[in-house]
C-alpha cells in the first residue's frame, strides 16, 4: 500500500516511525518531512502541507491509497473537502476530518458551543469579538483570578493566556483583540480557571465506532515548575497514574461518547483522531480543548506505547470500519523530553550544528526543527528542534534514560525541562 503522512514536525516523525513498522505499508511518502524521516520513507520538501493541488498531484502520480494528515492547519483548511469534491478521490480513506469536524480545534468559540449543547463538561466561558472589548472586561471582572484568555483561531498552540493579576488580564485582553495573534484572536474565548492536574486523551475515530488510545500528559509552559510562557510543548509521559480505571470510566461516558454522539447528531462524519485536553478536577473530568489530531510531544510518547498494526487501525478509521478493532497497547511506561532553542518561545536562532549520540534499544530521536544544509550537515530550524523519546518499566527509569539521551545530544543554545514528570512522581 502506498501511504501519504503530510507534516514535517516530531508528531509526524512519530507517526512515520509506527507506519513504517506495518507490513501493509509498501511506499512511504512524506511532505514535507524531515531528515529524520528519510530513513522511514519518501520526503518532498517541496511540497508544503497546504499546497493542496501538489498533494492532488502527489495523490495521483503516486496512486497513493491512504492519506493521513499530521497537522491541523491543512484540515481546518478544508483538504478532505478539497479531496472529496474531485470525483475519482470521493473514496480516498483519509484519516482527518473534514473542515466541519476540524472546527472542534479551528474555533474555540465552536467548541466551547458544542460542548454546552451536548451537556459535555468543561468550564464557564463568554466568546467577545473586536469591538466588544468594554463587555468583556465587565465580564473578567465577574470572575476570580486567575483568569483563562483564549484565541479563537489557530495560534500555533500560544494562543492561551493564564493572567495572575485583573490588570494583566485587561491588557492581554486588549492585545489580543488588537490583533495579537492576527484573525486568530479576533475572537477571544474567556473561561473560568480550572484548578486540577492535566492530561490528554486521545480518540480514534471512523465517524460510527471509535477507540481511546493510551493516555499521556504534556508540559506546555517553557520554566521548571510550569513557569514561563506556553510553549508548544516542552515533554510528556504515558501512562497518567491518576487517569485510572474510575477516571477514564467518567470521561468515556460524560466526554468520550457524548463528543462522537454530537458529531453524529449534528451531520458531521468525523474519521481521525481527536485529542482531548482534560483537567482532573478532584477526581471529575472537564474539557479543556479539543484538537482534531494528535497531539504533540505527547505522540512520541504514545507511539511508543502502541503495539500491533498501525496501518490497520488508520484503514480502519478511514474506511468507518473500527468495528471490533482492539488496541494493543505495551505495557512499558513511555517518556518525552524536547530540546528546545534557546530563546524559544520567543525568538530564536536558527543553523546550529546538531551532533547526535547512537541509540539504546530502549531510546528514540525524533526530529522537529531539524534541516540539512548543503554541505551535507544537520541543523537547527525550528523552536523545538528533537525530542528524546524513551522507554522504561517505571516513569524514573525512562525519564532517567530520557535524559541520559538529552544529555548526549549536542547544539548550541539546547534547552529542556529537567521537571518532567515530577508532578506525578509525586502523586504515586
Amino acid at each position: 500500500m502506498n501511504i501519504l503522512l503530510l507534516g514535517s514536525g516530531g508528531r509526524e516523525h512519530a507517526l512515520a516511525w509506527r507506519i513504517a513498522q506495518s507490513a501493509q505499508c509498501g511506499q512511504l511518502f512524506i511532505a514535507p518531512g524531515n531528515p529524520g524521516m528519510t530513513e522511514l520513507g519518501t520526503c518532498l520538501p517541496e511540497i508544503k502541507v497546504n499546497d493542496f493541488a501538489a498533494i492532488e498531484a502527489l495523490v495521483r502520480r503516486e496512486q497513493i491509497e491512504l492519506l493521513v494528515v499530521g497537522p491541523e492547519d491543512p484540515l481546518v483548511n478544508g483538504i478532505v473537502d478539497h479531496f472529496r469534491a474531485i470525483g475519482d478521490f470521493k473514496e480516498l480513506p483519509i484519516v482527518g476530518p473534514d473542515a466541519s469536524g476540524a472546527r472542534l480545534e479551528g474555533s474555540k468559540d465552536f467548541s466551547k458551543a458544542f460542548m454546552q449543547r451536548h451537556n459535555i463538561p468543561t468550564a464557564a466561558y463568554r466568546s467577545f469579538r473586536v469591538g466588544q472589548t468594554d463587555e468583556a472586561i465587565a465580564f473578567l471582572h465577574t470572575l476570580r483570578a486567575p483568569y483563562v484568555l483564549k484565541a479563537d483561531g489557530l495560534a500555533a498552540g500560544k494562543g492561551v493566556i493564564i493572567a495572575e493579576t485583573l490588570a494583566e488580564a485587561e491588557s492581554e485582553l486588549r492585545e489580543m483583540l488588537a490583533g495579537r495573534f492576527g484573525a486568530a484572536s479576533a475572537c477571544v474565548v474567556i473561561e473560568e480557571f480550572l484548578s486540577g492536574i492535566e492530561c490528554s486523551v486521545f480518540v480514534t475515530s471512523d465517524g460510527k465506532d471509535y477507540r481511546i488510545l493510551p493516555v499521556a500528559k504534556d508540559y506546555k509552559r517553557i520554566g521548571e515548575g510550569d513557569t514561563g510562557l506556553n510553549t508548544g510543548g516542552m515533554g510528556s509521559v504515558s501512562p497518567v497514574v491518576f487517569a485510572d480505571d474510575t477516571f477514564m470510566a467518567k470521561v468515556e461516558e460524560r466526554v468520550v461518547s457524548r463528543t462522537l454522539a454530537g458529531l453524529r447528531a449534528e451531520g458531521i462524519d468525523y474519521r481521525g483522531f481527536i485529542f482531548v485536553g482534560l483537567m482532573n478536577v478532584a477526581g471529575e473530568p472537564y474539557v479543556i480543548e479539543y484538537n482534531c489530531r494528535m497531539g504533540d510531544p505527547e505522540t512520541e510518547s504514545v507511539m511508543l506505547r502502541l503495539s500491533g498494526d498501525f496501518v490497520e487501525l488508520l484503514m480502519r478509521m478511514a474506511t468507518a470500519s473500527l468495528g471490533d478493532y482492539q488496541i494493543q497497547i505495551d505495557p512499558r511506561v513511555a517518556t518525552t523530553v524536547v530540546l528546545v532553542s534557546r530563546g524559544y518561545p520567543g525568538s530564536y536562532e536558527k543553523g546550529f550544528e546538531i551532533t547526535l549520540p547512537e541509540l539504546s534499544n530502549e531510546c528514540l530521536i525524533f526530529h522537529a526543527g531539524t534541516v540539512i544544509t548543503a554541505e551535507g550537515k544537520l541543523v537547527t530550524n525550528g523552536g523545538r528542534v528533537l525530542t528524546a523519546s524513551c522507554y522504561g518499566d517505571n516513569i524514573e527509569q525512562a525519564l532517567e534514560r530520557c535524559y541520559a539521551l538529552a544529555d548526549e545530544i549536542s547544539f548550541e543554545g539546547k534547552t529542556l525541562r529537567r521537571d518532567i514528570g515530577a508532578d506525578l512522581l509525586e502523586l504515586m
